[in-house]
């Protein structure tokens, strides 16, 4: 069975002497035990475009790896350092794929902060490179992708044919410091405003701001990715509906049509099976794709995982590739 992973994650030394310096940091003096493997090497682990990340694929069962730029991402910086920088990430990363075409694949990292140089260089990879979408790392400093603003990157990947996987990023700020400091350590806050809960929650949140927003019908065509099971959408979906009527929202649709039909899934570290079949009933099989997020979670464990969860082999086989593939062409 091909297997397919879409939210695999890797770092440049431009990237880490840059926006990637404090991210590292906070995971360094953190220690690392949320992660497979730990935080001492992790930037070894995102930096290996070569032997080292194709031997762990060969020994988790990963027959190609998606890759994306790890979080934050560009999307905290500021035009003048992400346009440069978008560029030279996504040609080393070309240079990669080159070297392994039918091991690496991967998501353009994106200027977001300038859109329209974000959508050319979306463009330029896609066409020259065959990259097969773009990661966007949540808002750019606290801008979503609901705001016009950005439009034309979603307007681009419609007419390229590509999807955009959103990644989580931290809340902004002000939300970490009302929703998220508590009668608790600062170790906690940090845990619980990320990996605990509110990249979770504010992943889901803009997707539902670009629903919201009329992006999908504006642009009909255009596909979203979003990992962890969902990002606790699924388990909200009826209420959703409930509550966000069209007499409510104007928009053509309720929000659960466009969850089915405008986003796509993965698992990302989300290794268990109630999240799983709840994902499966309210979105369908078609929908739903594998991903393991290296180097945060453990390749292993994630194709255990996919080996058994409660479906049928042809079932099994649309998750590990055959979606993929058919919206990735790959």
């Amino acid at each position: 069975m091909r297997v397919i992973a879409l939210e695999e994650h890797f770092a440049t030394q431009g990237f880490i002497d840059g926006p990637g310096s404090s991210f590292l940091n906070r995971m360094s003096a953190a220690g690392g035990e949320q992660f497979a493997g730990g935080a001492s090497n992790l930037f070894d682990r995102l930096a290996d475009l070569a032997d080292g990340r194709i031997a762990a694929m060969d020994a988790a069962g990963v027959d190609v790896a998606i890759l994306s730029l790890t979080s934050p991402g560009l999307e905290q910086s500021t035009a003048a350092e992400a346009v440069p920088l978008a560029r030279e990430t996504n040609d080393e990363l070309a240079a990669a794929i080159t070297s392994n075409p039918q091991r690496l694949r991967g998501f353009a990292a994106l200027p977001t902060a300038d859109p329209t140089s974000a959508a050319d260089e979306l463009e330029r990879v896609v066409s020259r490179h065959g990259f097969v979408g773009a990661m966007i790392n949540g808002h750019t400093q606290g801008r979503y992708l609901d705001d016009e603003f950005f439009w034309p990157i979603l307007k681009r990947a419609e007419a390229l044919a590509v999807p955009i996987y959103l990644h989580p990023t931290p809340p902004p700020e002000p939300v970490i410091q009302h929703s998220y400091v508590g009668n608790f350590p600062a170790l906690v806050t940090q845990m619980l405003a990320t990996g605990a809960w509110g990249w979770h929650v504010e992943t889901g949140n803009h997707i539902l701001r670009i629903i919201l927003s009329g992006a999908f019908d504006r642009f009909p065509e255009l596909q979203f990715i979003i990992g962890h099971m969902g990002e606790i959408l699924p388990f909200m979906l009826p209420r959703l509906d409930a509550t966000l009527s069209t007499e409510v929202t104007k928009l053509r649709h309720a929000p659960s049509y466009y969850l089915r039909q405008n986003v796509h899934y993965t698992f990302a570290g989300f290794n268990w099976t109630p999240q799983f079949l709840t994902l499966l009933l309210e979105v369908g099989i078609d929908r739903i794709m594998f991903s393991t997020d290296h180097p945060y979670a453990s390749m292993s464990e994630a194709t255990a995982f996919l080996e058994g969860i409660p479906v049928s082999p042809h079932d099994r086989e649309r998750i590990a590739h055959g979606n993929a593939e058919k919206l990735l062409r790959v």
